[in-house]
């Protein structure tokens, strides 16, 4: 879908960004968000009101079906499939309705990029290369999110066959879901924050795409691990689910800082999972009975999340008398998604889509100069 099409959505664009006449290149370049750089920036007086740390407490996932509001084919395209993950700063003059111009230009980009052979490393020799922008219509949560857009490269091998259609050979997108207010409405009017990207596809073809991106929009990108914390959450997060959607297993991959270090898989019975996720919660809850406040059972906090994660742990230590308090979580596997240090994230089950990617959009926010 050609986001000519969609020119009418209130929520494309954001509303605090309106269409400015573009400066020269080279000084919008100086004077852009590229400030994680080292370059001058023009958002250099921007409060910093990006939150430092991740939230302390959210709200508990519960089974949505958001293909009544998003194209179940474009959410088909990004469920199931490994991406690698990345930030990206805000975008300087941005639109969403330019989508099919973006098309264009990174086509012709490309074809530069190939003739003068610096970057292209897809398989075999490729004939030519398609570029398509379009907006996922309907992924945000609030009127501050601006739209998520998807990219998809086709291209055709000079040994295919002139009949054959072209093959997807790389995909990614920009995100930004349930992303912090008070920074989003912070930033100057001709810039619009997707601070989630995703890449799937030859490495070659993502560098060639960031490389577009960050000569046409004054922006900068870097490599967005998941922490250990986040890890947590999702582990926590997915467990949750299971009496809505079952998880099938909970697996954890650790690595144990001994000589040589010990890499060590740890699976556990879903439902044993979800049972001592539940007593964790209970326990909690029970604890501030009597205070001045009632928990909101709808709110998960970091403090259940930590009493959970040491609670597999003592159990793994009762059995294998190997304690991974000093170790690190590299890898956490449900049958609702993966999630990798890495950077790596896999999303199985659209229901709890928006939940995972509320909390990479709080990670990439962390990223952001201020």
């Amino acid at each position: 879908m050609d986001m000519e099409r969609h020119t009418n959505s209130v929520a494309r664009t954001p509303l605090n960004s309106v269409v400015v006449q573009r400066r020269s290149k080279s000084k919008s370049y100086r004077q852009s968000y590229r400030s994680c750089l080292g370059a001058a920036s023009r958002l250099c007086f921007t409060p910093g009101l990006t939150a430092r740390r991740l939230n302390a407490s959210r709200r508990a996932p519960k089974s949505r079906d958001i293909t009544e509001k998003v194209n179940p084919e474009q959410l088909a395209l990004l469920m199931k499939t490994e991406w690698q993950l990345s930030y990206i700063t805000p975008l300087y003059q941005f639109r969403h309705t330019q989508l099919r111009s973006y098309s264009r230009q990174l086509s012709a980009f490309i074809a530069a990029e190939k003739q003068q052979g610096l970057a292209m490393e897809v398989e075999g020799p490729q004939s030519s290369f398609r570029v398509s922008f379009s907006v996922v219509q309907g992924m945000v949560e609030t009127d501050d999110d601006a739209e998520t857009v998807l990219i998809q490269i086709h291209s055709k091998s000079l040994f295919d066959r002139q009949d054959e259609p072209q093959r997807s050979v790389w995909r990614g997108w920009l995100s930004c879901i349930n992303g912090n207010p008070d920074y989003l409405r912070s930033l100057p009017k001709d810039f619009i924050c997707l601070p989630l990207f995703g890449s799937s596809g030859a490495e070659g073809l993502t560098c060639v795409v960031k490389s577009w991106f960050q000569q046409t929009f004054d922006c900068c990108f870097g490599p967005l691990e998941i922490s250990n914390t986040s890890l947590q959450w999702l582990l926590a997060l997915w467990t949750h689910c299971h009496t809505e959607s079952s998880i099938q297993h909970l697996k954890m991959n650790w690595t144990v800082p001994v000589v040589p270090p010990l890499q060590v898989t740890y699976t556990v019975n879903p439902q044993d999972a979800w049972e001592l996720w539940s007593s964790v919660r209970k326990d909690h809850q029970d604890e501030n009975e009597g205070g001045e406040e009632v928990k909101d059972e709808s709110i998960v906090d970091i403090d259940e999340v930590m009493r959970f994660i040491q609670a597999l742990k003592s159990h793994f230590y009762r059995h294998f008398r190997l304690d991974l308090s000093a170790g690190s979580l590299n890898l956490v596997s449900t049958a609702l998604g993966s999630a990798k240090c890495s950077g790596r994230i896999k999303i199985s089950n659209s229901k709890y889509m928006i939940t995972t990617l509320t909390l990479l959009t709080e990670c990439a926010l962390l990223k952001m100069p201020i």
